[in-house]
């Protein structure tokens, strides 16, 4: 019988880099289902289409198809109609697309089935705002996954300037916190730790320390 882990949290928190490792760590596969969101807001630019409930939005999501696979070392691709988008996904106007989209209640039910079925045949540790409290109600074990506005802000900061983008560490904290209250007051899902979950903040730790915590999290519990 698989496994499910659920893993939420805010924006920032780090999730997918943390999940990745954990999973790899334990022989589980790992879904990205921010990454989802993404590619559908991607598609939504791609064919001028506003990210809110719309007949045109609708036509959109019969027509397009969102696959996700993976590569010989395991690593996550995520497909829009057969294109490689993993890296095109990854725009700070993607994820603002995503944040708007997700909202949208036919997009949220356009990709459920989709991730529950990777769960129904993997052991799976898949990450996103509401894994616990709609997606995976059942995981074998729940995580949110957190850490304060500042702390998630300095670390997109520091990961974008590394890359060379022209980036102000306040207007990065703006965006979180904008996040933020977007994803806990959206009516459809709103962020929050589901039920019998177990709380990590990881403000005060770094990127190995959150690895190790979730694993042991993950260990003690599943």
């Amino acid at each position: 019988m698989s496994i499910a882990i659920a893993l939420d949290g805010p924006a920032g928190a780090g999730k997918s880099s943390i999940a990745r490792r954990a999973a790899k760590a334990l022989g589980y596969i790992y879904v990205d289902t921010g990454a989802l969101y993404r590619t559908v807001g991607l598609a939504a630019m791609r064919n001028n289409v506003e990210p809110k409930p719309s007949a045109e939005l609708e036509q959109l999501l019969a027509s397009i198809r969102v696959e996700l696979t993976f590569n010989e070392t395991g690593e996550q691709i995520v497909l829009l109609d057969g294109e490689d988008v993993s890296g095109e996904i990854r725009t700070s106007e993607a994820s603002k697309m995503a944040s708007n989209i997700s909202a949208v209640p036919a997009v949220r039910a356009y990709l459920l089935d989709l991730q529950r079925d990777m769960a129904k045949t993997n052991n799976v540790i898949m990450d996103g705002r509401d894994i616990g409290t709609v997606v995976l109600p059942d995981a074998k074990v729940k995580i949110f996954l957190t850490a304060s506005p500042e702390a998630r802000a300095q670390r997109r900061y520091k990961e974008m300037a590394e890359k060379g983008m022209d980036v102000q560490y306040e207007n990065v904290l703006k965006d979180v916190m904008e996040r933020d209250y977007n994803d806990m007051h959206r009516e459809i899902a709103p962020l929050k730790p589901a039920e019998g979950s177990i709380t990590v903040d990881t403000t005060e730790l770094d990127f190995e320390q959150s690895i190790e915590a979730i694993i042991n999290v993950i260990k003690e519990n599943r």
